[in-house]
């Protein structure tokens, strides 16, 4: 996989439940709309994809039939993180034997290692494949981030970890990570509501919530600036903006899949325990936005 191909929309997908059980007919029809909407890549099994509540068998499968129903038309950076190194490194393995093209590892949540910690965590990982491995750091659900300082040694010692997902909301760790780390490094953001101003520090594009609803506009988005059309890309910024913020009134992915269930693409709006349904007000405003939204 070209590392270049890390740029752009990366779509973190829902992961469609019904009855209690992950719905692969409404997985199936998702992805379709993803790469009809001109989607960069897919990210299964992300926090989007409720992965801390998916058994590691039901974790490989979704991964296994994103890629069969992709078919090699996008590429799949599945999610193998995990905050048990052990774990973390089975999912890859398991992953990569599924055809996964790129993996998406999460910091260890909860456990708080260390950052020597962490750069042995990945350094293990990064010995299990040779495939582009994307680091995410997300410290308000890790309660720590990953240091520049520790991307930078993971990347000297390990180049094929070849990207950032930066989700804790500073621009100027954006800037930092830029202009510590080689030019063939990829920042992405992990927040659609500072995907344009990540990408004005340098980002390359977003792993995206929004996208698996409105894959057409943030596909625009980022198009654009990575043209450098800034200009443009703040107006669709700007008309999308208060959509960015709305999918997060209630714990991500809830209101997407509420959306999502709304707009008759997928068939349940079913999230897995301890999620649940949005609250009666947040009901009444995502009912709200699904009856504005024309897609």
């Amino acid at each position: 996989m070209d590392k270049k191909l890390l740029h752009g929309v990366h779509t973190a997908l829902i992961t469609p439940m019904k009855d209690g059980r992950v719905s692969y007919e409404d997985l199936e029809c998702l992805i379709s709309r993803q790469i009809a909407g001109n989607i960069s890549g897919l990210v299964p099994c992300g926090t989007t994809g409720e992965s801390p509540t998916l058994s590691k068998e039901e974790h490989l499968e979704v991964i296994r039939q994103t890629v069969r129903m992709t078919e090699g038309r996008i590429p799949v950076i599945a999610g193998t993180g995990a905050n048990s190194t052990l774990e973390a490194l089975y999912l890859t393995e398991k992953a990569d034997q599924a055809g996964a093209d790129a993996f998406l590892v999460v910091a260890p949540y909860y456990n708080k290692p260390s950052q020597e910690g962490l750069f042995i965590h990945f350094s293990e990982i990064a010995q299990k494949t040779e495939k582009p491995i994307v680091l995410y750091s997300i410290p308000s659900r890790c309660g720590i981030e990953i240091s520049t300082g520790i991307v930078k040694r993971l990347r000297e010692k390990h180049p094929h970890i070849c990207a950032l997902k930066e989700a804790g909301g500073r621009s100027s760790k954006v800037s930092e990570t830029v202009v510590t780390l080689d030019s063939d490094f990829t920042v992405l953001s992990g927040d659609d509501g500072l995907t344009l101003p990540f990408m004005a520090c340098g980002a390359k594009g977003v792993v995206s919530v929004a996208s698996n609803l409105l894959p057409k506009n943030v596909f625009s988005l980022v198009s654009l600036a990575l043209k450098g059309n800034f200009t443009e890309a703040q107006k669709i910024h700007l008309e999308n903006y208060q959509f960015f913020t709305d999918i997060f009134c209630e714990p991500n992915p809830v209101p997407i899949k509420f959306l999502l269930y709304l707009k008759d693409i997928i068939s349940s709006p079913e999230v897995r325990l301890p999620l649940s349904l949005p609250s009666a007000s947040n009901t009444k405003l995502l009912e709200e936005i699904a009856s504005n939204l024309k897609i």
